[in-house]
């Protein structure tokens, strides 16, 4: 049959069968039901720890709504009030899910468990262009007033306005507010304090995002996390939070390695499209964009009119810089120590939340979480936002001490007269003593560090970061045993200690070294090597524990503001700062310092050519490189460890 013959038969198939006659058609055209058994006015949403919803939107001094859900408890009147701003979605964070408010953690209690049973009204509110809130999104926008905020508006005012709303509409609360989060929502619990609300009486920022380029989550010390691409796309791209990073690769690694530099990463993903991402591009240094917001400069400017707590997690593996920063920037301001208060948990970012009683493989001996909200969190939260304003009894610093596994009241932190800086020095031989080398002569460790193969930061196959069966909250106490083999990663080591080693406070590097190319990044790792023959937990034997380690890009070491090249085979000095500790190596164990070049793929690889800007870096930029570490002579490197007497 021809194409024309089987045009006409198909045609004229499909009229007939268009054809159809009136008495079916009128058959089928009835009217819409309205049959239901739903009523007219549902009633109340209520929860089931007995509160009542909410959901309004809340008008901002521009005009803009902002989605704000309201939890009041059933039958409550002269209530606190505590709120929450996020860009998570505030309709999920009062949900039954394991994200949401008050879920149960692992023995049956809540997160939330002092708030729950303090009956205080909760307030989560979605930042501006985020879920059910109108206007654009900014990731962190900055304070109004400073070059890179070009509105009237930000976080700070829109928290104001928020709480002005809040007590003059909502008739159970008594006109106190308080106002917390994690992360991002523990920024967001910093930016009202550059200019409170008469009303808001308490802020207790936990884990929060502070400087992004010093040591939270974008870079490190200059050095670019990779692995934070995918949650730039997912919060960027869409209002609703929801476009995916799908490498089809089972192993983080071999996908990034692949890719080559974090920009080739971003523009094969669309990442290169969002904001945010363009801003890292323009600013890889410390310059004025990140100097500008910076939340712990940003308040040390302010003067100190609202109560503060802020909380840190010890092994926070996201925002492990910003709560001990705040905290060093705002206590000179507490004159009378009793405005500014900081705890620290042996946690992974967050877990003061959930469940405390262990981290990895790492145990506490107790609940370390559930304690710090009952015996910390509840008073201090009741203390402010109760009407008749019980007496508390929290110390201005409580503190975890690792290595006993004891809770510590404290003054403040750190002791100055407790503590003093000891030079724990990197000798010949793999040694690591508070003495140094015998001998003037210099002396240097060497190893390659390698581009194409450069060090893990986890063992492999590596999930990505949120994956289902991702134990991402625990890399920081990972056993470093898995890469203290490998020949481009340095090994020191004391010999067993017949006394315990107290350490309390900031390690900071005195690293010299030399490099064979024009920029290097430097990792170094203070670990407590448990002994052999353990008797208790036989599976901790020689395990190595990272108390404190971290990465600085070598281009940085004349300044922070601007990236040079480094001077090919000539030792220079490094100097920075590790995370805080509060550590007892206890006799037996043995102090360990690791020194590596690389710490992928949560790091973008360092070229080792000098580059204007490292995303930008192509395949022939990246070259081996010979790393030579002083260890013995005027210039030795050593590790200054806060330890106390």
């Amino acid at each position: 049959m021809t194409r024309q013959l089987l045009l006409a038969s198909a045609t004229a198939l499909i009229l007939s069968a268009g054809t159809i006659p009136a008495t079916v058609g009128a058959q089928q055209r009835i009217k819409p039901t309205t049959w239901t058994e739903r009523p007219a006015t549902p009633p109340a949403k209520e929860d089931a720890y007995g509160y009542t919803r909410r959901v309004v939107d809340i008008p901002m001094r521009d005009g803009i709504k902002l989605h704000t859900v309201i939890a009041i408890p059933k039958g409550g009147h002269d209530l606190g009030i505590l709120m929450t701003r996020t860009p998570y979605d505030a309709e999920a964070a009062l949900g039954t899910s394991p994200s949401g408010y008050a879920a149960p953690t692992a023995d049956g209690t809540t997160g939330d468990d002092p708030i729950t049973e303090g009956g205080y009204i909760r307030v989560f509110q979605d930042v501006r262009g985020m879920h059910g809130s109108q206007g654009g999104y900014v990731m962190n926008p900055a304070p109004v007033g400073t070059p890179f905020n070009p509105s009237k508006v930000d976080d700070s005012t829109d928290t104001y306005d928020t709480i002005d709303w809040l007590v003059k509409n909502v008739k159970e609360s008594n006109g106190r507010v308080g106002i917390t989060g994690i992360s991002y929502d523990g920024f967001l619990s910093l930016m009202p304090l550059i200019n409170p609300h008469p009303a808001l009486k308490v802020a207790v920022p936990m884990n929060p995002m502070v400087d992004g380029w010093r040591g939270d989550d974008w870079f490190h010390n200059g050095a670019f996390r990779e692995t934070m691409l995918p949650y730039i796309l997912g919060q960027e791209a869409t209002a609703a939070a929801d476009t995916p990073f799908r490498t089809g690769y089972a192993d983080d690694y071999e996908y990034y390695l692949k890719m080559g530099s974090a920009g080739a990463v971003a523009k094969a993903k669309g990442v290169d499209r969002m904001g945010f991402y363009q801003k890292l591009v323009e600013h890889p240094s410390y310059d004025s964009y990140w100097q500008s917001q910076a939340m712990d400069q940003v308040l040390a400017k302010q003067p100190l009119k609202v109560p503060v707590m802020l909380v840190d997690g010890l092994w926070d593996q996201e925002d492990i810089y910003g709560a001990p920063a705040v905290y060093r920037a705002l206590k000179p301001k507490d004159t009378n120590n009793d405005m500014v208060f900081l705890s620290a948990g042996p946690w992974y970012h967050g877990q003061e939340a959930g469940d405390g009683n262990a981290l990895g493989a790492i145990k506490w001996d107790s609940d370390t979480a559930k304690w710090w909200r009952r015996h910390v969190l509840a008073p201090f939260l009741a203390h402010y936002l109760k009407s008749d304003q019980p007496a508390m009894d929290v110390a201005p610093v409580t503190i975890f001490q690792t290595g006993v596994n004891e809770w510590q009241r404290l003054q403040s932190w750190p002791t100055a007269a407790d503590a003093k800086a000891r030079p724990l020095y990197l000798k010949p031989g793999g040694a690591l003593d508070f003495t140094p080398a015998d001998g003037a002569g210099a002396q240097t460790v060497d190893y390659v560090s390698d581009p194409s193969a450069p060090v893990s930061f986890r063992v492999r196959p590596l999930k990505p970061t949120y994956a289902p069966g991702s134990t991402w909250r625990q890399w920081l106490v990972d056993d470093q045993r898995a890469v203290s083999g490998r020949p481009d990663v340095v090994t020191f080591e004391t010999e067993p200690l017949t006394q315990a080693v107290t350490v309390a406070g900031v390690p900071e590097v005195h690293l010299t070294a030399s490099t064979s190319g024009t920029d290097s990044d430097w990792v170094v790792k203070l670990i407590d090597v448990y002994p052999e023959g353990l008797k208790a937990d036989q599976t901790m034997g020689g395990y190595q524990l990272a108390v404190s380690m971290d990465i600085f890009r070598g281009r940085y070491r004349e300044g922070l503001s601007q990236a040079k090249p480094i001077a090919a085979n000539t030792p220079l000095p490094y100097r920075f700062a590790l995370p805080m500790v509060n550590h007892v190596f206890q006799p037996g164990h043995r102090i360990m310092v690791q020194v590596q070049s690389s710490w992928f793929p949560l790091y973008d690889r360092n070229p080792q050519t000098f580059v204007p800007n490292i995303f930008n870096a192509k395949p022939s930029d990246f070259i081996k490189a010979t790393q030579r570490i002083t260890v013995a002579g005027p210039d030795a490197s050593y590790i200054a460890l806060p330890v106390v007497k």
